[in-house]
């Protein structure tokens, strides 16, 4: 490390091994003995389990790849989710790994007159996505990935312009945090949580969170229109 005085302005050098990590000290000047205060960077954090780390990097690039991979693709029919729907009429993508899980949220879905696509993998709820707006997502934040924090499908979403990810309600399936937590999907960029052991209450839940939302919503809009925006 390299050390001045502020007194004499003398410059000199401490070998980085003798200076105590993230600590501060003093020391003599050795020119005029005036007391010198240094203040040592604290010391970059070591993780305790390197494949841990390589594991991380090597999902954010699959998961950064199936996306840039699914942008690229051209145009395919076959991967349009609805082959005809009236106008009006309600979807819903469901992207939940757990076939008993599904079972129960698509009864709701069902109930509540979605129509309903259920892909198998994120790659192809991404491709649906680029060619149908959906008026709901129900996500499983472990849909397709190890790490919740980089779900392939939540990440797609995030990108969209916001003209168009606000008439999407999504709807997080986690086992983290209780549902209806609003910081939680705040911080998620989700309109609403849904913990697994609520699965039960899947529909009650479901349309409390599309009433609020379509009521901010319905406000919202009135602002814009008052303002000449829409």
């Amino acid at each position: 490390m390299n050390i001045s005085c502020e007194k004499c302005q003398s410059k000199f050098k401490i070998p980085d091994e003798k200076i105590p990590k993230g600590q501060k000290f003093s020391l003599a000047c050795p020119q005029c003995g005036a007391k010198v205060v240094v203040e040592a960077q604290p010391a970059p954090p070591v993780s305790s389990d390197k494949n841990s780390i390589s594991s991380e990097n090597d999902n954010t690039e699959k998961e950064k790849t199936i996306i840039d991979e699914v942008d690229a693709d051209s145009y395919d029919a076959s991967d349009k989710p609805f082959d005809f729907i009236e106008e009006g009429v309600k979807t819903a993508l469901l992207c939940e790994p757990n076939d008993s899980l599904q079972k129960k949220i698509k009864t709701a879905l069902y109930d509540m007159d979605y129509h309903i696509t259920a892909p198998q993998l994120p790659k192809d709820a991404l491709k649906q996505m680029r060619f149908h707006v959906f008026d709901m997502v129900v996500l499983n934040e472990r849909f397709g990935t190890q790490n919740p924090d980089m779900n392939p499908v939540l990440n797609y979403l995030n990108r969209l312009n916001m003209s168009i990810r606000r008439n999407i309600f999504v709807a997080l399936i986690t086992d983290r945090f209780r549902t209806m937590d609003n910081m939680a999907a705040f911080n998620r960029s989700v309109n609403m949580i849904v913990n697994m052991k609520n699965i039960e209450e899947i529909e009650k839940i479901l349309r409390r969170g599309i009433g609020d939302y379509e009521a901010f919503y319905r406000v919202y809009k009135r602002a814009l229109l008052k303002a000449g925006r829409i």
